[in-house]
C-alpha cells in the first residue's frame, strides 16, 4: 500500500525520563522537577466539582484564568496568552517569528524544546557555549547574526541549576540587537529567593521585545494538566492567537490553574519545604563528593567527577532501589551528571537513606 509523502522532520526527538521501572510498583519519581507537595486542596476541590460540566466547549482565550494571572502579577489582561503548557507557547512562537533561513540562539545546555520546535519550523540552531554550567551571555552575543530571529534561555536554567542575576540579564537584552526576540522562561521563578535575581516579568513587564513564559507544572502541581502561559507585546499576542489552536486548554485545567493561583498557603508551605530540603540534600551530597549548583530552582545538577562512583553506576543502584533520577547523557549530552529534583519528604527521606547504604557498601 502506498503512502503518500510527507516532509522529513531531522530533529532528535525529545525523550522524557522514566515514570516506571520495570515490575516495581509505585517508584519514587526524582526526575521531571514535577511539584513536591502535588496539587493544592483548592485545585483539587475543582477535579471533584459535581457541578463541572465537561459536555460544552471551553473558553478559547481563557478570559477568567488570564484576569486572575493580571490580578496575582499585576500585569495587562492583553498581553497574556495560555497554552497547553508553556511548550505550546514556545511552539507557536517559532511558528510566528521563523522561517528556514532563520537563526535561533540557545544555550549550551537547555530545555531541548527550545531547538526541537525551532528545528520543526526549519530554523538552524546555535549554541552558545557555558563557562561552568552557567549561561554565558558574552557567548551568546558572540553567535549573534544578520540571521538571528530568537534567543531562548530559561533562568533559573534547566537542567543545570545556575542562573543569571538581574544585572546579567538586563546586560543581555542591552547588547542584543532590539529586532532580536529575547525569550526568558521563568518557570522556576518562585523557588527563588536569591537577593540578585530578579524575574524576566518584573525586569521586562513592559518591554516589547522580551517574551516572558511561566508555567502552572511546576510549583503550582498541574503538570498533569498540561497549562502554561505567555507574557509580551499586544501586537505579538494577537497574532499568536491567530495560530493558537482554539480549545487547547480544557475547562478543567483553567479552572484548576485560577483556584492554584488563589492558594497563598500552598505556594508558601512548597517555598519553605523546598528551601528545608535543598539545604539538608546538598549538604548531604557534599559529603559524598557529589558537587552540585547552587540552590536556585527545585532540583539539582550532580556533578560526579570527584565521586568514587560514576553517575551511571549511581542512577542504577538507585533504579535498583526504586528511585528514578534523570539521566543528562542522552538529549542534554552532559556526561557524568544526574539531575535530582526535591520531592516529597517521604520521597527524600528513601533517596537518602539509599544513598547512604551505596556508598557503605564499598
Amino acid at each position: 500500500m502506498t503512502i503518500p509523502k510527507f516532509k522529513p522532520i531531522n530533529i532528535d526527538v525529545y525523550r522524557p525520563g522514566k515514570s516506571r521501572i520495570g515490575n516495581i510498583k509505585n517508584p519514587i519519581k526524582l526526575s521531571a522537577n514535577e511539584g513536591a507537595l502535588g496539587i493544592s486542596k483548592k485545585a483539587k476541590k475543582i477535579l471533584n466539582d459535581k457541578n463541572l460540566s465537561l459536555s460544552k466547549y471551553p473558553d478559547p482565550k481563557s478570559k477568567n484564568l488570564r484576569k486572575e494571572i493580571s490580578k496575582k502579577f499585576n500585569c495587562d489582561f492583553d498581553k497574556i496568552i495560555c497554552g497547553s503548557g508553556s511548550d505550546e507557547i514556545i511552539q507557536i512562537l517559532c511558528q510566528l517569528y521563523l522561517k528556514p533561513s532563520d537563526e535561533v540562539i540557545v544555550p549550551q545546555y537547555s530545555f531541548l524544546m527550545y531547538r526541537i520546535y525551532s528545528k520543526i519550523v526549519g530554523a538552524k540552531v546555535i549554541f552558545a557555549s557555558e563557562k561552568n554550567f552557567k549561561i554565558s551571555i558574552e557567548q551568546i552575543i558572540k553567535k549573534i547574526s544578520r540571521k538571528t530571529k530568537i534567543v531562548f534561555l530559561a533562568n533559573p536554567n534547566n537542567p543545570t541549576g545556575t542562573y543569571l542575576n538581574k544585572f546579567e540579564i538586563l546586560e543581555l537584552r542591552k547588547k542584543l540587537n532590539k529586532k532580536i526576540l529575547l525569550v526568558i522562561d521563568d518557570a522556576y521563578f518562585e523557588y527563588m529567593k536569591n537577593k540578585d535575581y530578579k524575574s524576566g516579568l518584573d525586569l521586562f513587564k513592559n518591554k516589547n521585545n522580551v517574551m516572558i513564559l511561566r508555567t502552572f507544572s511546576k510549583i503550582y502541581g498541574l503538570a498533569g494538566l498540561r497549562i502554561g502561559w505567555g507574557y509580551g507585546a499586544k501586537k505579538i499576542i494577537n497574532e499568536m492567537y491567530k495560530i493558537k489552536p482554539p480549545f487547547n486548554i480544557n475547562s478543567v485545567a483553567q479552572r484548576a490553574a485560577i483556584e492554584a493561583l488563589k492558594d497563598k498557603y500552598f505556594i508558601n508551605r512548597s517555598i519553605k519545604h523546598n528551601i528545608t530540603w535543598a539545604k539538608r540534600i546538598k549538604i548531604f551530597l557534599e559529603t559524598l563528593n557529589i558537587s552540585t549548583n547552587k540552590i536556585s530552582a527545585n532540583f539539582f545538577l550532580l556533578n560526579f567527577d570527584k565521586c568514587k562512583f560514576s553517575a551511571n553506576y549511581i542512577y542504577n543502584k538507585l533504579e535498583s532501589k526504586g528511585i528514578i533520577l534523570r539521566s543528562t547523557q542522552k538529549g542534554y549530552n552532559i556526561k557524568n551528571k544526574l539531575r535530582l529534583s526535591v520531592g516529597s519528604t517521604k520521597d527524600n527521606i528513601r533517596f537518602l537513606k539509599v544513598m547512604k547504604s551505596i556508598f557503605k557498601k564499598k
